[in-house]
């Protein structure tokens, strides 16, 4: 029992929504298109990158264990040479 008038109204979510796809619709196909290849191109960099970290974190740890065991087996040569 609602009013046929009442859904002529459009909320304002509903304008707001409809302005933005005006605007997106006036942007030319070649912006369209270098928008998208930008965000492909981050979205791979950020692949290598991270794997790129993962491996210099992997590196980093396996020098610290080398370095306490070079520096207690140094430590333990030249007790023994006194």
């Amino acid at each position: 029992m609602g009013r046929k008038d009442a859904s002529a109204t459009q909320l304002p979510v509903d304008q707001y929504r409809k302005q933005i796809g005006k605007q997106d619709y006036k942007k030319t196909q070649s912006v369209l298109k270098a928008t998208r290849l930008k965000a492909e191109a981050k979205k791979n960099t950020s692949g290598f990158r991270d794997a790129f970290l993962v491996v210099v974190a992997i590196l980093f740890f396996v020098l610290c264990v080398y370095a306490f065991f070079y520096l207690n087996l140094s430590t333990e040569i030249n007790l023994d040479s006194d």
